[in-house]
């Protein structure tokens, strides 16, 4: 049986670097244009060769996302655009439009293509008619089932199936959604989602333009929003139905947030490959770190059959925050013990943090000095992005991340 890649998000360098850091095998990003997610800095070309090189010298790959709903006008630059492409060399393009495809396979007629969920692949036949078409891997649509997924395995031998196993859920078909068209013209199929089904709706009688709520409480009323994706307890019902790619969704997310999902992840697939009795000792421990990070509550989406209102937050944007980001770590000294690290949240003298490494266990310890850029001491760190000198009991290597805990779920 072999162990399935582990592919992460990464929105920025930083981001990317970080995923690579904590375990991730691939990541998948985008350029300043034919991405899904145009809110995200994504990468300029350079950045994106630096991205590259940076993965092929760890022995990882790198995917670009192409894999916009095209228009007309989309199409205008994408010869060159695809022609540098082949000239830094991802190991791979996400791709779902049709035409983009072919223009793809004519201009890099050597580049893998991954189908992206974004073109609804739902059934064997689908697969196998992206298959004949050169394409070597599909990321299935999220509305299947894990006995779907293991009879399109089945039926389509030779492809690679990627699906997602954390993240944010999209409440319409594959992501196919017109709200954001219709409220207020940000087109979702082409990487300009303005989430409206996180927004808060009532209903309104025609006549007397009286309101009329749904699913209301002291916060309002959420009719689309849908709960987020977690997988880590279930990772072998996806292995033996035979997915090859376990996806994160987040490249809008925080560098943190990238770091501790893959983190987990990486130790419970790795723990199921070392011994399956191991992976079932420590399902509470992963899901105990994946609770600790910002999230929505979690399920199963449709994996195990359709979704009903048990997995929507009808209260609201209820994110669940136990602990919060502080900072992360630029260098360490191993001769003094000093970390040159950049905040990101204020904490101050006296604290007491979690020490998040990437190949390590966490730490504990309370902050006794910091010093400024300057050398002086100083008793808290309100500024963004502020660098600081700061003593750490154990050695933490570049990306090792400081955060505290804020309260309960």
């Amino acid at each position: 049986m072999k162990k399935p890649e582990l592919l992460a998000p990464a929105g920025d360098l930083e981001r990317l670097k970080v995923a690579f850091a904590y375990g991730a095998d691939a990541v998948y990003m985008a350029g300043k244009t034919l991405g899904m997610r145009a809110k995200a800095r994504n990468f300029e070309m350079e950045e994106m060769a630096e991205g590259i090189r940076h993965a092929h010298e760890l022995g990882k790959k790198v995917y670009i996302t192409a894999n916009i709903a095209a228009r007309n006008e989309d199409f205008t630059g994408i010869e060159a655009y695809f022609q540098e492409l082949g000239k830094i060399k991802p190991d791979a393009l996400i791709i779902s439009d049709l035409g983009i495809f072919e223009m793809a396979r004519q201009i890099l007629p050597d580049m893998e293509i991954h189908i992206s969920t974004q073109a609804n692949s739902t059934n064997y036949a689908s697969v196998n008619f992206w298959r004949k078409l050169g394409a070597s891997r599909v990321i299935l649509a999220r509305e299947l089932s894990i006995g779907e997924i293991a009879e399109i395995y089945k039926k389509a031998s030779g492809m690679e199936l990627e699906t997602f196993v954390h993240g944010a859920m999209c409440m319409a078909y594959s992501g196919r959604c017109l709200i954001s068209n219709y409220m207020n013209n940000r087109d979702a199929n082409r990487g300009k989602c303005s989430q409206p089904c996180r927004w808060n709706y009532a209903l309104v009688e025609e006549k007397s333009g009286a309101l009329m709520p749904v699913y209301e409480d002291e916060t309002g009323a959420y009719i689309f929003y849908s709960k987020d994706l977690c997988m880590i307890e279930h990772l072998p019902d996806l292995i033996t139905a035979g997915v090859g790619s376990f996806k994160i969704e987040g490249r809008m997310k925080t560098s943190y947030y990238v770091g501790a999902v893959t983190k987990a992840y990486r130790r419970a697939i790795d723990d199921y490959f070392t011994d399956p009795q191991l992976y079932a000792a420590n399902r509470a421990d992963y899901l105990k770190e994946l609770e600790k990070i910002s999230h929505r509550e979690y399920t199963t989406g449709f994996y195990y059959g359709p979704m009903t209102e048990n997995d929507h937050c009808y209260s609201g944007d209820t994110h669940a925050k136990m602990q919060d980001f502080l900072a992360i770590v630029e260098s360490y000294d191993q001769t003094t013990g000093f970390a040159i690290i950049e905040q990101r949240n204020k904490f101050e003298v006296g604290d007491k943090v979690e020490i998040l490494r990437a190949s390590d266990e966490n730490y504990i310890q309370t902050i006794e000095a910091m010093y400024d850029e300057d050398g002086v001491e100083v008793h808290s760190a309100p500024h963004p992005k502020q660098k600081l000198r700061l003593k750490i009991d154990v050695p933490v290597s570049r990306y090792s991340m400081l955060r505290k805990t804020t309260g309960e779920c």
